[in-house]
């Protein structure tokens, strides 16, 4: 089996250190000298990503498009939260520069109406100076005009004494008649200083009203908006613990199928032990290298996923890729890696066609070659099959992204590197 969980720790996924060696690796300065060294890091960067991607095959399809809709779901709703954020942020200002526009309004209000006030008393004030002017110039000119009588006054001089005290009372006359004037005039232009006061109130008003009936508007707008996103966040949140339980009932059915593969496998590795005995009593095996002591069960292919441990990139447990993952076309060929007996025959939601050929002892073990995911295989159990031998061809069955051979290695039962044997 590829993975079962073993003890928590944390770890990065190969999905995320493969996205943080190419960023580090396209960050490597091009200098000739180190073309070697960068080659060889971008080598392992891409073989690293294909990695994360086959890990991909290690749950079913129906746990990846509910975890696929878990993450389309959690991003739509962080969109939605972004976009109810900024609506809100948008409304508050808008609320802010409402009251700034209200506070506008009533001071322009304010002044419209100390310049009216100010206005209607200006008005009294002409017309009560009015009043006064016409008394007094009425009252100059009874015994008629005051120029011509003081000209005649002092035509009427006896002496030098008498025509100065005679000029002298027609200038104060005179003044009197002036300073009325100047004084009806003086608030006559105040009075049209006020109106023109008035009238520029009246615009700032005009104009703070416009300003807010507008604002009126926008902030209708982003209160509509703001509620639409805040809807939008609920429905989402909604949708997104929808596929969150989704996707936790998809991995849980995943997890009681990987329980019933593992008892499975258990079974299997009590017959092949057994298996181990008798070859053992009867003796003899190969003794020697173990690298080249397996032929490729495809030719030609290369691995895609070496044999290791691994953090799940969906489950995300460590865990053990117990066997090598060769690329290659569906319906290409696949090969007895060595003269055996085929064991098992079986199908698995997880591997999809499965077959087991033992294949002897070899420095005391006694190995099994396990394939997986075949379109279909050409042999079954108790048949004889000979090294290099067509025994089934490359397919994509069970839970996998793409057509490869999943191949592993066991060792009187126990998964070991097959790249060490072949």
């Amino acid at each position: 089996m590829r993975y079962f969980p073993s003890a928590s720790r944390p770890r990065l996924s190969a999905a995320v250190l493969a996205c943080a060696l190419a960023i580090g690796a396209m960050a490597v300065p091009l200098a000739q000298a180190a073309d070697d060294d960068l080659k060889g890091k971008q080598d392992k960067v891409e073989q690293q990503i294909e990695h994360a991607h086959d890990d991909l095959e290690h749950s079913s399809k129906e746990v990846r498009r509910a975890t696929a809709r878990l993450e389309a779901a959690q991003a739509k709703l962080d969109a939605a939260e972004d976009a109810y954020a900024v609506a809100r942020a948008k409304l508050t200002a808008a609320q802010a520069r409402d009251t700034e526009l209200r506070t506008k309004l009533a001071a322009a209000e304010q002044r419209l109406t100390e310049a009216r006030a100010d206005l209607t008393a200006g008005e009294q004030a002409v017309k009560d100076q009015r009043a006064r002017f016409v008394d007094r110039v009425t009252g100059l000119y009874v015994k008629g005009d005051p120029r011509l009588l003081g000209l005649s006054s002092i035509l009427a001089a006896n002496d030098p004494n008498d025509l100065l005290r005679r000029v002298q009372a027609n200038d104060t006359v005179i003044a009197k008649e002036d300073a009325a004037y100047d004084e009806l005039r003086s608030i006559e232009v105040l009075l049209r200083v006020r109106e023109t006061q008035v009238e520029d109130a009246q615009q700032a008003v005009a104009e703070q009203q416009a300003a807010a009936a507008a604002h009126v508007e926008t902030m209708e707008t982003l209160t509509a908006g703001a509620a639409t996103a805040k809807e939008q966040v609920a429905g989402l949140f909604a949708d997104a613990r929808a596929a969150r339980r989704e996707a936790g009932a998809a991995q849980e059915r995943d997890r009681l199928v990987l329980r019933q593969l593992k008892k499975r496998e258990a079974r299997i590795k009590q017959q092949i032990l057994a298996a181990a005995r008798r070859a053992a009593r009867r003796g003899g095996g190969y003794t020697g290298e173990s690298d080249g002591f397996l032929s490729s069960p495809v030719k030609g292919a290369r691995v895609t996923s070496p044999f290791g441990y691994r953090e799940h990139p969906i489950y995300h447990y460590w865990g053990l890729h117990d066997g090598t993952d060769f690329g290659a076309g569906c319906g290409t060929p696949l090969r007895a890696v060595a003269d055996g007996t085929v064991m098992q025959a079986y199908w698995s939601s997880v591997y999809g066609n499965r077959l087991y050929v033992n294949v002897g002892r070899a420095n005391g073990k006694f190995l099994t070659a396990v394939y997986n995911h075949a379109t279909r295989y050409t042999v079954g159990p108790g048949e004889r099959v000979r090294r290099g031998e067509v025994i089934g061809y490359v397919g994509s069955t069970g839970w996998s992204t793409g057509c490869h051979l999943h191949f592993t290695v066991l060792a009187n039962g126990d998964p070991v590197n097959p790249m060490d044997w072949i």
